[in-house]
C-alpha cells in the first residue's frame, strides 16, 4: 500500500498493515523528569499500569506525569498491528496505531477513575479520528485496559461523561474501547519531549471541551 494518496482517517486492517520489525526501538530506562524513575519495568511493588490515547502524546504525556499520585510515564504506540514501529511510520497511517501514553499510578495515592477523569477532561473525546488540527488515526482517543475492572471504571465513566457532555450541547464520545493487546515504546526523542531540559515551549495540541467529569458516580466498590 502506498504512503501517500490515503485517507489517513481511515484505519488500516492487520492485511493492509506494513510489516515492522522484530527488535523494540532504543529508548530509555529512567524517567527524564523523574530520573531516578523508571520508565520500563520493573516497578515499585504495589503500583499499576494505564495507557490512553489522547492526540498528540506529547501534552498528553505532561498532563499525566503532572499528576499527584503518578510514578511515572512513557510515550508510544498501542492499538495497531505493525510491531514495533516507528513514528514516522505510525504518522504514515499504515501501522494502526494510536499515540499513546502508560501511566505508571500508585493506586493508594490515585484511583483509575480519577485518572479517567485527566483523560475525559484533557482532550474533545468526540473528535473521531483526529484532535483539533491534528488529522490521522494516530490521534484518535483511546482507553486501552488492562483488565476486567478497568474496564468496567472505563466503561461507566465514559456514560457519565458523556451525560455531561450532552448536557453542556456536544455530541457523542468517539474514543475506543478496547484491551491493551501491546505497548511499543516511543523513540528516545519523544518520551518527556516537553519536560524543562528539552522541549518545555514545545508544541502542545491538548484541547479539552471544558465539561468538568464527575467522579464517584461510576462503579461501586
Amino acid at each position: 500500500m502506498s504512503w501517500f494518496g490515503r485517507d489517513k482517517s481511515k484505519l488500516v486492517s492487520a492485511e493492509e498493515a506494513i510489516p515492522g520489525r522484530d527488535q523494540p526501538l532504543t529508548t530509555p530506562d529512567l524517567h527524564a523528569v523523574y530520573p531516578d524513575r523508571r520508565i520500563k519495568p520493573p516497578f515499585p511493588e504495589g503500583s499499576r499500569t494505564a495507557v490512553f490515547g489522547l492526540g498528540c502524546f506529547w501534552g498528553a504525556e505532561r498532563l499525566f506525569w503532572m499528576t499527584s499520585g503518578v510514578y511515572s510515564t512513557a510515550v508510544g504506540y498501542a492499538g495497531g498491528h505493525t510491531p514495533n514501529p516507528t513514528y514516522e511510520e505510525v504518522c504514515s497511517g499504515l501501522t494502526g496505531h494510536t499515540e499513546a501514553v502508560l501511566v505508571v499510578y500508585d493506586p493508594k495515592q490515585v484511583s483509575y477513575e480519577q485518572l479517567l477523569k485527566v483523560f475525559w477532561e484533557g482532550h474533545d473525546p468526540t473528535q473521531g479520528m483526529r484532535q483539533g488540527n491534528d488529522v490521522g488515526t494516530q490521534y484518535r482517543s483511546a482507553i486501552y485496559y488492562v483488565d476486567d475492572t478497568q474496564r468496567e471504571e472505563a466503561e461507566a465513566s465514559r456514560a457519565t461523561f458523556q451525560s455531561a457532555l450532552s448536557a453542556a450541547g456536544h455530541g457523542e464520545i468517539t474514543t475506543e474501547l478496547a484491551p491493551l493487546r501491546e505497548f511499543y515504546y516511543a523513540e528516545d526523542y519523544h518520551q518527556q519531549y516537553l519536560s524543562d531540559n528539552k522541549n518545555p515551549n514545545g508544541y502542545c495540541g491538548l484541547g479539552g471541551t471544558g465539561v468538568s467529569c464527575p467522579v464517584g458516580l461510576g462503579v461501586s466498590e
